[in-house]
């Protein structure tokens, strides 16, 4: 593992082990899934086995028959405490329990409540739905017109600044619809040299945490305390007090570590279902699903993506217009915002006068699709990094070269119109062709052997505008404690924050206690996604640190000391209380500007606070009787700014180029008429320690975000983004076949090197 060796004077820059570590490894860290609660009951949950109808009836007494079952409840049942018991960050279209339809397989129809979990899913099984079956639709495209509807009604849900745009249109299903034109495409076309077109698939997926979703609700006095694997505790407690008409000090969230997310565990998934259980048995209810009900619970976009250039004779793209087609699924969950803000950087991370881009986010009878690592980025960039290097083997251009002549640098504008800065897209390209040795002959193998290399760069805007909020506390001994509501889960934001604070505050960073999100006690935090953290909530804690450090020098001064005199903390408190006594408090919130773009154009002059740039080279060897492919090299190169801490950020940067591995070579969610057939990781193949490519090498461009903190921004998705195009663009430069549509099998580069040979004989 390879990491840039830029280390600052303090606590920023160094390589501090996770202040958590020694918890997880030796199995004291806190998980929802270990806690119990008096008197509590597990519910298991009967899902639907049709992906569209209407129901008829369900009859839940073979269930409520079973000796120690409490209780069981539909959807109907719901509405003696909540009237409408929808929820969904962009549109109010998912009900806890399924009311009057079912939208997809597998979607949650009747709970069963008991006090012992194997009795709960044994009645579960018990219960009978019967439907009125309906037209479905499954795939993104189809969607567009298809007289199958799965929403007949749209209630957008206003609750984000960026979203509050959000009508839907009825009577399709189309959740949103995004388009950005800038300059004349139509011209560019008209005067091009050449016109490239291209459409590309990527598939369905699952998220994987190896900790599966899990929410225990309890009735709290006259509340409702809720601890839940989350990662947006904020979120989920103001949505759950709109949902109940309370104010929202009445619902208490707490989170302790997950054990992965992904995005999986982000806004209202399980939360509202055992809030309103618990509210309606006045018991606490926990429900903890299988690894296999994460399938229907939450996934990744499946997409259709296509691209069409025009270029000059020398290799200059001119004009690129981009339709792309989200799979969202039954609910809309974030899809909308995927749709927007993945959608504005389809055309890559290239200086192109012409542009027009049409991004659609469509309801289907699949499961639902929201945020998965790289928020809909890598999806675009398998299409158009692959198209680059289409476009470049055709021109008999080398592929750096292409790029080289193409990619957007300092100061110029990105298609939106928002000018790009801090934005080391042309370093991150060098670094990988410098690490791949790219000018150098390259072994290609030998007989049935053959040998490739590819590479693909991209870039992805952060989420905006969202608000972080931080809180630090001082003690009277001169220790801190940070209050925040990011969450760690696994990515060591509790490092990177401790790190920000001990450097305002002059401590070691293990001086520096981090307080887990609890909605009482640890301020607003909008979510922990898209790689904000260390850019948003590392401003908040910088200034709320640095509020902290005014008010121990303005008490110092009071107490005699010349400005800028030197002082230890606990000496100011026993002087001013005349004992080890008081506190310190400082706040910070920090939310960064934002243009929204004009609805006619999708135009913004500041879409971003910050970019994220990465990039993926891999060396990979193809046996072509068997179509069976080995990724012999995968090098990864980021610009995140200043690394907060080193060590950590190698792991960033493998972790995410590892997952997207996983998405290109071999994970795939398998329909039959909306009924998923590999529903289980006996099916399901995620990448295993025999998959792992034998050299990895991670690698930080030098930078800094000069807007962000301590000239950093964040990483934890920006490996993600060239895996797959850079896989099938070595798979051509291997065997000369080109794959438009993920994963790339062994029996897909079989297939196509069947077909190569079947065209050339015919030939």
């Amino acid at each position: 593992m390879k990491h840039h060796d830029i280390m600052p004077a303090g606590q920023v820059g160094r390589s501090v082990p996770r202040l958590e570590g020694r918890q997880k490894v030796t199995g004291r860290a806190a998980y929802t899934h270990n806690l119990v609660l008096p008197g509590m009951l597990h519910a298991k949950v009967f899902r639907s086995t049709i992906p569209h109808g209407r129901i008829l009836s369900i009859d839940t007494s073979a269930a409520a028959a079973v000796e120690g079952v409490h209780r069981v409840v539909t959807g109907e049942d719901l509405r003696a405490i909540v009237a409408e018991p929808y929820f969904g960050p962009a549109f109010h279209d998912q009900p806890a329990l399924a009311l009057d339809k079912v939208r997809h397989i597998g979607e949650p129809v009747a709970v069963v409540l008991a006090e012992d979990p194997y009795i709960a899913a044994e009645a579960a099984r018990l219960i009978v739905a019967t439907y009125e079956e309906l037209d479905a639709v499954f795939d993104e495209v189809e969607a567009m017109t298809s007289s199958a509807i799965v929403h007949d009604v749209l209630k957008p849900a206003g609750t984000f600044p960026d979203l509050k745009h959000l009508v839907g249109k009825r009577d399709t299903n189309i959740a949103l619809d995004y388009q950005l034109r800038r300059g004349d495409v139509d011209a560019a076309f008209a005067s091009a040299d050449h016109v490239y077109e291209h459409e590309f698939k990527s598939q369905q997926v699952m998220h994987t945490p190896l900790e599966p979703m899990v929410s225990l609700a309890a009735p709290d006095g006259d509340g409702l305390l809720i601890h839940t694997a989350s990662q947006s505790p904020s979120f989920v407690r103001i949505e759950i007090a709109r949902l109940l008409g309370w104010p929202e000090n009445r619902v208490r969230v707490k989170v302790p570590y997950l054990g992965g997310g992904f995005g999986a565990k982000l806004y209202i998934k399980l939360e509202a279902l055992v809030a309103i259980l618990a509210l309606m048995v006045k018991r606490p209810v926990k429900l903890s699903l299988t690894m296999e009900e994460q399938f229907f619970t939450i996934t990744k976009h499946a997409c259709t993506f296509r691209i069409k250039s025009a270029v000059s004779s020398e290799g200059r793209v001119t004009g690129r217009r981009c339709e792309v087609y989200w799979n969202g699924g039954a609910y809309a969950d974030i899809g909308p915002r995927v749709t927007q803000k993945s959608g504005f950087t389809a055309p890559g991370p290239y200086d192109i006068e012409n542009v027009s881009i049409d991004s659609y986010a469509l309801y289907t009878n699949r499961p639902p699709a929201g945020a998965l690592r790289g928020f809909g980025i890598p999806q675009l960039v398998w299409a158009y990094e692959s198209h680059s290097d289409m476009i470049a083997r055709d021109l008999g251009l080398d592929p750096v070269e292409f790029r080289r002549k193409n990619i957007l640098r300092e100061g110029r504008p990105h298609a939106t119109g928002t000018l790009m800065h801090d934005a080391e897209i042309e370093g991150v390209l060098e670094k990988i062709a410098e690490r791949m040795n790219w000018s150098a002959p390259f072994d290609r193998g030998e007989g049935h052997i053959k040998r490739g290399r590819g590479i693909a760069i991209a870039f992805k805007a952060s989420i905006s505008p969202t608000t972080s909020v931080a809180i630090v506390t001082i003690a009277a001994d001169g220790c801190a404690s940070l209050a925040i509501s990011t969450v760690d889960m696994g990515q060591a934001s509790d490092t990177a924050m401790a790190q920000i604070l001990a450097e305002v505050l002059g401590l070691a960073t293990e001086d520096i206690k981090v307080i887990h999100p609890d909605t009482d006690v640890t301020p607003y935090d909008m979510a922990t996604l898209g790689s904000r953290s260390t850019f948003h909530m590392g401003h908040a804690v910088r200034l709320a640190g640095e509020h902290a450090r005014r008010q121990l020098d303005e008490l110092a001064v009071s107490l005699g000391y010349a400005p800028g005199a030197a002082y230890a903390p606990r000496d100011l408190f026993k002087k001013k209380y005349g004992m080890q006594a008081g506190n310190i408090v400082g706040v910070g919130s920090y939310i960064p500007d934002y243009t929204s773009p004009a609805p006619k154009t999708g135009l913004s002059d500041n879409i971003t606070p910050f970019w994220m740039i990465g990039g993926t080279g891999v060396e990979i060897e193809i046996d072509t009787q068997t179509g069976a492919i080995k990724v012999l090299k995968l090098i990864n190169a980021a610009d995140l700014g200043l690394p907060l801490n080193p060590k950590i950020v190698e792991t960033q940067l493998s972790g995410a180029a590892l997952m997207q591995y996983g998405f290109t070579l071999f994970e795939n969610m398998l329909f039959d008429e909306g009924q998923l057939t590999n529903g289980s990781l006996a099916d399901y193949k995620i990448p295993g320690l025999n998959d792992i490519p034998p050299v990895i090498e991670n690698h930080i461009v030098d930078a800094r975000q000069t807007t962000g903190p301590f000239g950093a921004k964040g990483v934890g998705e920006s490996a993600t983004f060239g895996v797959s195009p850079a896989i099938a663009n070595a798979i051509h430069d291997a065997v000369g076949v080109r794959l438009t549509e993920l994963p790339l099998t062994p029996e897909s580069i079989f297939n196509a090197l069947r077909a190569a040979k079947s065209q050339a004989g015919k030939a």
